[in-house]
């Protein structure tokens, strides 16, 4: 498989699989809903207006920034992906660009047409393409479901500033297209020799 094809193919199926998963429990979850997977993992549906992790960012002129600029962060990344494609570098980068790239398209979509394409109710189940909605385009929020509260429980006292605290670890919520991105910068700093071979070079000199 050539690595144009290989990107195409892993951008298709990374994006296909954030939303799907993100529309399922959009359509069959209430906000706050929570389902015991195990012990350690659950599903718990929430939903951001800003950053990873659900991080606020300046209130609405702050969400329209921020989905900008990763309109425009995108664009960047694809002329990475296009760039190390020509350079015939290792599969594994070209998997790992194609995995960021598809992580923030999967969030840009939540970000950018959500807000119209379902419906907002109250305590209730959210419907797909309804007859009427009050969002706006640019204005949806990102859907979480994934929660991995590995482990809870006060800490011990003698820990500096949160000794005594109850603590969880992990204790964010995300989605797959959060993963994907993880999961490509990990990729990126186990092969950084074939990512950033010129830096490599510079560095050694």
């Amino acid at each position: 498989m050539s690595k144009k094809k290989l990107a195409i193919l892993t951008i298709i199926i990374a994006i296909l699989l954030d939303q799907i998963i993100k529309i399922y429990v959009k359509t069959h979850f209430v906000l706050g809903e929570e389902v015991l997977v195990f012990d350690w993992f659950r599903l718990h549906f929430t939903e951001n207006n800003g950053m990873a992790m659900g991080i606020e960012f300046g209130g609405k002129a702050g969400k329209l920034f921020l989905t900008l600029f990763r309109l425009v962060a995108v664009s960047a990344i694809v002329y990475w992906l296009v760039g190390n494609i020509k350079r015939q570098v290792h599969n594994a980068v070209v998997v790992a660009i194609s995995l960021i790239f598809s992580g923030a398209v999967g969030n840009i979509i939540d970000s950018v047409f959500y807000g119209v394409i379902f419906d907002h109710p109250s305590h209730k189940i959210a419907t797909l393409f309804p007859e009427s909605t009050d969002g706006k385009l640019f204005f949806g929020k990102v859907v979480d479901m994934f929660y991995f509260p590995i482990w809870q429980g006060t800490l011990p006292e003698w820990i500096p500033f949160v000794g005594g605290d109850f603590f969880t670890f992990f204790q964010y919520i995300f989605n797959p297209a959060d993963a994907f991105i993880s999961v490509g910068v990990a990729l990126l700093f186990v092969f950084s020799k074939q990512a950033f071979p010129k830096e490599e070079e510079e560095i050694n000199a």
